[in-house]
């Protein structure tokens, strides 16, 4: 996840920047995404731009399998074991946090959100696996690696925690292990680290978001950045679980590693198009790394999907086109990408809608003439009137989930290549800490961020018709995987 202003700075690049778009959807941003489909009605665009499929029969839905398997790919569809594997699920970025044995630890507390999250059916979580000691104000605190090569084994203990009772509830972890973003440390405390100094602060106004993105892109030619982050990636794919004994590498909790959040070859930019070479070959060489560590699982890149890739079709499909990427990722934003407001829901929700329905449309058809199943593994939409309080209402973002969720179902169920979705984020039982809703270290950590507003993006446990519109997108997406292990094994977990 980005803050807005990433937008509107992009967005004022766009006109002047030359790219080609090669079909893509050049100008997303500026203007309602009606440029390359016709104005779209409910979901049925979705199947004009996928093949003629069979559905699939919903006969023989349980079995009694003890064994969790790995997730593996065939062609345009995630399996588990025999059985095509669709999910719904969350974003649960400090999962570790709160199971460290450390200052940030509440054991309790997590275990009850897992057990909230696995009563609705949400069994696949994403989460950090990583974060560096930044010098940027608003990054989380305390860092799993304060410096190269010394990390806080108390969090990772929080992972090993996390990954333990994830297992016990045959939930699916997705584990990202970067961050293009600034919240978390990230690509630019490996450039730091590696270069001596030379930060840049996004907050500078002699430098601002632009810099801060072009800067962050140089870690993907920067081959001493990269020796830190791969002594990284080793140490968490090879790790042993403290709890279980198990090596992470033989864990099939873990549905997938993951080579970043969000990572973008630089800003919309002439910069940008000349970083993509050295951002193609980090991709598939990274991926290829991990893969040489960690024959059992996944590999994602964490793309936010056309957005994330300057724009373009043509450069996200490059970027995704080795085969040491397993299956593709896109995220959806409408109020950071300018195509919603709160203060004008009535006008801005056809806009939403529309634009909405056009991106995942175009990714699904991506995805097809990839071969790859697709993720949408991230999407939010703030509270109405852009309040951050819990109990504020959500028609808003109700309408949004539902919709999104509609079109998911509805294509997967037509074959479709889409496997299943992670709201972002899910908040429970955390409250923001202040009446300005920043987040300090002590304060009960959210789906937000620590630089975003607390509770602006977050469902929270009380948010029950936004919990509803997810738990019955769950289970049907559940039964449509005709995901057995997952209901048999806790039965009283589910309907």
């Amino acid at each position: 996840m980005q803050r807005r202003v990433l937008l509107s700075l992009t967005a004022g690049a766009a006109g002047t920047s030359g790219a080609r778009s090669g079909g893509s959807i050049v100008g997303l941003i500026l203007q309602p995404f009606t440029m390359r489909y016709p104005l779209m009605k409910g979901v049925r665009l979705l199947m004009r731009v996928l093949p003629a499929v069979v559905l699939l029969s919903c006969s023989g839905l349980f079995t009694t399998s003890d064994e969790m398997s790995f997730i593996t790919v065939r062609g345009q569809q995630l399996y588990e074991g025999d059985r095509p594997f669709y999910f719904g699920g969350t974003n649960l970025w400090y999962g570790c946090y709160l199971g460290s044995t450390g200052r940030t630890g509440d054991r309790d507390r997590l275990l009850r959100e897992l057990d909230r999250l696995k009563a609705n059916g949400l069994v696949n979580v994403r989460i950090l696996g990583a974060s560096e000691q930044s010098y940027i104000k608003w990054a989380v605190l305390p860092a799993i690696q304060s410096s190269p090569g010394v990390v806080d084994d108390s969090l990772l203990q929080g992972l090993d925690f996390l990954l333990a009772e994830m297992g016990k509830r045959r939930m699916r972890a997705v584990i990202y292990l970067n961050n293009y973003w600034e919240w978390s440390g990230g690509m630019v405390q490996y450039n730091v680290w590696a270069n001596g100094g030379g930060a840049v602060d996004p907050e500078d106004t002699t430098q601002g978001w632009e810099g801060f993105m072009n800067f962050a892109a140089e870690f993907y030619s920067n081959e001493r950045a990269n020796a830190i982050y791969r002594d990284y990636i080793r140490r968490i794919v090879t790790r042993e679980n403290s709890i279980t004994g198990k090596p992470f590498c033989e864990d099939p909790t873990i549905m997938s590693w993951q080579l970043a959040n969000e990572p973008r070859p630089g800003s919309v930019s002439a910069k940008g198009r000349e970083n993509l070479p050295g951002f193609y070959r980090w991709l598939d060489e990274t991926a290829a790394f991990i893969h040489s560590l960690d024959t059992n699982h996944l590999v994602s890149t964490g793309s936010e999907g056309v957005i994330g890739s300057l724009r373009s079709e043509e450069y996200f499909s490059a970027a995704h086109q080795p085969g040491s990427i397993d299956y593709l990722t896109f995220h959806l934003w409408p109020f950071n990408w300018g195509w919603f407001d709160p203060r004008h829901q009535e006008s801005d929700d056809l806009v939403m809608r529309d634009s909405s329905l056009m991106y995942i449309a175009a990714h699904l058809d991506l995805a097809r003439r990839l071969n790859r199943p697709i993720v949408l593994e991230e999407f939010g939409l703030v509270r109405d009137t852009g309040v951050a309080d819990p109990g504020t209402p959500t028609s808003a973002r109700d309408r949004f989930y539902a919709m999104v969720l509609s079109a998911l179902y509805d294509s997967a169920s037509a074959g479709a290549p889409v496997a299943g979705s992670n709201f972002w984020a899910w908040g429970g039982e955390g409250r923001a800490g202040s009446l300005d809703h920043r987040w300090c270290a002590g304060d009960d950590f959210l789906g937000d961020p620590p630089q975003e507003p607390q509770g602006l993006n977050s469902v929270f446990d009380t948010d029950t018709s936004t919990i509803q519109i997810l738990r019955e997108h769950a289970f049907r997406m559940l039964r449509l995987g005709r995901s057995d292990t997952l209901i048999v094994r806790a039965r009283d977990g589910f309907p």
